[in-house]
C-alpha cells in the first residue's frame, strides 16, 4: 500500500509597516495632466478587509505518517505535531496531544520547537525552545518542558496553542511513501494511453488506504446517463476518489508532477462526488461554523473588556435577532491590539507634517535625478524604463492593488476644514470604469490577462463592482481559477473592503470610549493607504501571488490624475529598488502622487511588523448615540469631538534601505 503524510496551508498571521524613508534615485518627467475627475468623485473613500473573501481551507488526511503543514508570514513552512490541551504539575511543564506519527522526535529530543497562538484573531507564531520530555502511554499524549516557561500561570497561557516544527526536519520516508503535500497538485494521467485525467486537489484517509481526491479535466468522457452526476460538475470538472494503492497508481514521479494510473472500469463514473450536501451534514456544518463564531466572539468581548469598552455590548440587550447579530459579527472583526496601537498615538502624538515637507526632509546622498525637459530630453530613458515595465507586466512579475482612498486627499480636507463627501456605489464604478477604459495607459490591454487584480473599495460597492467587472467582461483581466500548491484554487480579481478601526471619543481626563454610530453599529472610519498591507496579510494574498511568480506590487488610487504607465515598474526594476514612489511637482509644492511600487521581497518583511505602525489621530466631529439613564441619546457635536485614526503606505518605510529606494518624479 503506498502511504502518504498530510499538510494542510493555514492563512498566516499578522503584518505591519513603519514610518519615515531615505531615497537614492529619483527621475522626473514633466507630465501634461489628464483630464480630472469631477469634485464629487474625488471625495474621500474608505477601506476595510472582509471576511467574507476567506477561502477554505480542507484539512488532508493520511495513514502512514501524519503531520499538517501551514505557511509561516515568513513563507518557510512549519510541520503542525501537537497541541497543548492541558497543565502538568507546579514546574511549568504542559501537556501535549501528538498529531504525528513522529512523537519520539518531536516530543523527547531538546531543541527549538514553535507554538501558533490565536491573538485578537489572528495567528501569531512564536519560537520556543524544549527542554525535555516524556510520554505519557495512558493518556496518549507527552509531558513537555519549555524554556522560559517556570510557573503554572505561564504555562496556562500556552493551552490550546498549536506545536510546529520546521519543514526541513520532515523525516526521509521509504520507497512507495509520500508526503501529502507531494503530492497535491500532481497531473493524473492514464497510463495505457496517456491521457491526461485531472489533477490531485486532496488526500484523504479511509483506514483502510489512502484515497487521492482528483478534480477531472472538463474533457474527460465520463457517462451522463444519471442526471446526479451533473451535481458535481462546474467549469473545472467533477471531483473523483481514486484509491492511492500500487495496483491503481503503479507510477508516481514527482520531478515530472505527474502520477500514472490504471483504474477498473467504470471506477471514474462511479464515485463521481456531487457537492450537494446533505441535512445532517449541513447542519454539522453550521453547528461548527456557529461554534467557531462564538469562540471567537468571547475572546474579542474580552479583550475589549480589557480595554474598558463595554459598553459596545449594550445592543445585544435590546433590538432584533439580525441587529445583534450583526454588532457581533462586527466586534469579531475588530482588530483589538491594532486599535490600541493607534490609541497609544493619541498620547505621543507626532509633529504632523505635510508629504513636501516629508520629502524635504530625507538626506538623500546617491541621488539620480532625470529632467524631461518640454523639448524632449531624457525622452529615450522615459521611453527605456517604460519598455521594461510593459515586459515585466507582460510577463506576470506585476499585480495590481487599486485601492480608493490616498493620504494627500484626506489631509488637504482636513487642512482646509473641508467637509467630507460620501462616494456612493455609483461613484465608485464610474472611476473605476474610467480607468480601465481601453485608453488607459493603467494597464495596457493586452497585459491584463497576465496581472492580478486587487480592488479595495468601500463597503457598500464590493456588490456593484462584481456585476461591472462581470458585465464588462472583466475589462480584460482574467477571471478563470488557477492551481496553487498549497490549496486548490482562487481566482486572479479580488474583491476585499475596506480597512477600519473605530472611532473613539477625545475627551479630556475621561477614559477614551469607541464611539457607537447605533446600538448595533460600531463607528469606524478607514486608515488609509497603509491598510493595503492588512489586506495583503489577512487573506494569505501575497503567498499566492508569490506563487504565480509575482514579483511588484503596483499600489494606486482609483481617481489617479496623472498616468505614466509602467515607468516606475521600470525604473525600481532597472535600480534594483525595494520601493518606488510617484511624486508629483507643481513649481515649489510637492505632492504624494497615487502610484507606489512595492518588491514582493519587501512587502514580505513589512508583514511581520503588523503592531509597529505608526498612527496619526485626527481630531474630528463625529455625531453618534451614547446610553444615558437607560436611554439612547443622540449626540450632534459643535466642535471636534472624536479621534480618526490614518497610517499612509508612505510613512511606512523605515526599514527599506535608501539605496533602495526610487523616486518619479511628475512635473506639472
Amino acid at each position: 500500500m503506498k502511504s502518504c503524510t498530510s499538510l494542510v496551508y493555514t492563512i498566516p498571521p499578522s503584518i505591519s509597516t513603519c514610518p519615515i524613508i531615505s531615497t537614492s534615485q529619483r527621475l522626473t518627467l514633466f507630465h501634461k495632466p489628464q483630464q480630472s475627475f469631477p469634485p464629487f468623485l474625488l471625495s474621500q473613500f474608505s477601506f476595510n478587509y472582509s471576511p467574507t473573501n476567506l477561502r477554505p481551507i480542507s484539512p488532508l488526511y493520511a495513514t502512514a505518517t501524519e503531520e499538517v503543514a501551514e505557511t509561516h508570514e515568513s513563507c518557510s513552512e512549519f510541520i503542525e505535531v501537537g497541541y497543548v490541551y492541558s497543565v502538568h504539575g507546579l514546574q511549568g511543564q504542559v501537556r501535549i496531544k501528538s498529531d504525528t506519527d513522529f512523537p519520539e522526535l518531536r516530543f523527547s529530543q531538546p531543541g527549538k520547537r514553535w507554538l501558533r497562538q490565536e491573538v485578537s484573531g489572528r495567528e501569531v507564531v512564536q519560537e520556543m525552545e524544549l527542554v525535555e520530555g516524556i510520554g505519557h502511554p495512558g493518556q496518549k499524549g507527552w509531558i513537555v518542558k519549555f524554556n522560559g516557561i517556570d510557573t503554572v500561570e505561564e504555562a496556562q497561557k500556552l493551552i490550546g496553542s498549536t506545536v510546529l516544527v520546521v519543514d526541513e526536519d520532515r523525516p526521509v520516508l521509504e520507497d512507495d511513501e509520500f508526503y501529502t503535500r507531494d503530492l497535491v497538485g500532481l497531473r493524473v494521467i492514464l497510463k495505457e494511453t496517456g491521457e491526461p485525467v485531472g489533477v490531485v486537489v486532496n488526500v484523504f484517509d479511509s483506514g483502510a488506504n489512502d484515497l487521492l481526491h482528483v478534480k477531472l479535466n472538463s474533457s474527460v468522457d465520463i457517462s451522463q446517463e444519471d442526471e446526479n452526476l451533473k451535481l458535481g460538475l462546474d467549469k473545472s470538472g467533477p471531483l473523483v476518489w481514486i484509491p492511492f494503492v500500487e495496483a491503481i497508481v503503479p507510477d508516481v514521479d514527482l520531478n515530472k508532477g505527474e502520477m500514472l494510473i490504471t483504474p477498473p472500469k467504470g471506477l471514474l463514473e462511479l464515485n463521481i462526488r456531487s457537492d450537494e450536501k446533505s441535512k445532517k451534514e449541513r447542519r454539522q456544518l453550521e453547528w461548527k461554523e456557529r461554534k467557531k463564531f462564538q469562540k471567537r466572539l468571547i475572546a474579542a468581548k474580552k479583550k475589549l473588556c480589557e480595554m474598558e469598552q463595554q459598553h459596545v455590548f449594550h445592543g445585544f440587550r435590546c433590538g432584533e435577532k439580525d441587529q445583534r447579530s450583526a454588532l457581533a459579527n462586527q466586534i469579531v472583526r475588530v482588530n483589538s491590539k491594532l486599535l490600541q496601537q493607534a490609541m497609544f498615538s493619541t498620547e505621543t502624538q507626532p509633529k504632523r507634517s505635510n508629504f513636501g515637507e516629508f520629502i524635504s526632509s530625507l538626506h538623500i546622498k546617491n541621488k539620480i535625478i532625470k529632467d524631461f525637459s518640454s523639448d524632449g530630453t531624457g525622452e529615450h530613458t522615459y521611453l527605456e524604463f517604460k519598455s521594461i515595465g510593459n515586459s515585466l507586466a507582460h510577463s506576470g512579475k506585476l499585480a495590481c492593488v487599486l485601492a480608493s482612498e490616498d493620504w494627500t486627499k484626506f489631509s488637504r480636507q482636513t487642512a482646509y476644514n473641508e467637509h467630507d463627501y460620501e462616494v456612493d456605489e455609483e461613484d465608485s464604478c464610474l472611476l473605476v470604469k474610467t480607468l480601465l477604459n481601453e485608453e488607459s495607459e493603467f494597464i495596457k490591454i493586452d497585459h491584463r490577462p497576465s496581472v492580478p487584480l486587487v480592488l479595495i473599495v468601500p463597503t457598500n460597492s464590493i456588490g456593484t463592482l462584481q456585476q461591472l467587472f462581470i458585465d464588462h467582461d472583466y475589462f480584460a483581466f482574467s477571471s478563470e481559477k488557477f492551481l496553487l500548491s498549497d490549496h486548490m484554487c482562487t481566482f486572479r480579481v479580488w474583491f476585499l473592503e475596506e480597512e477600519k478601526l473605530p472611532v473613539i471619543s477625545n475627551s479630556s481626563g475621561d477614559k477614551s470610549k469607541i464611539l457607537m454610530k447605533s446600538p448595533w453599529e460600531i463607528l469606524q472610519k478607514s486608515i488609509g493607504s497603509a491598510g493595503v498591507l492588512s489586506q495583503l496579510s489577512s487573506l494569505n494574498l501575497l503567498g499566492d501571488l508569490s506563487q504565480m511568480g509575482v514579483e511588484y506590487i503596483k499600489v494606486c488610487s482609483i481617481h489617479q490624475r496623472c498616468h505614466t504607465g509602467q515607468t516606475l515598474l521600470g525604473l525600481v526594476n532597472s535600480r534594483d529598488a525595494h520601493v518606488g514612489l510617484q511624486v508629483l511637482k507643481h513649481e515649489d509644492i510637492v505632492e504624494e502622487g497615487q502610484e507606489s511600487i512595492l518588491s514582493v521581497a519587501f512587502m514580505k518583511q513589512l508583514l511581520k511588523q503588523m503592531y509597529e505602525l505608526q498612527f496619526e489621530a485626527i481630531s474630528k466631529s463625529n455625531a453618534h448615540i451614547e446610553k444615558a439613564d437607560n436611554d439612547w441619546v443622540h449626540v450632534v457635536p459643535s466642535s471636534p469631538n472624536s479621534y480618526e485614526f490614518r497610517c499612509s503606505l508612505f510613512w511606512c518605510l523605515k526599514t527599506c534601505p535608501p539605496d533602495k529606494i526610487s523616486i518619479l518624479e511628475v512635473l506639472q
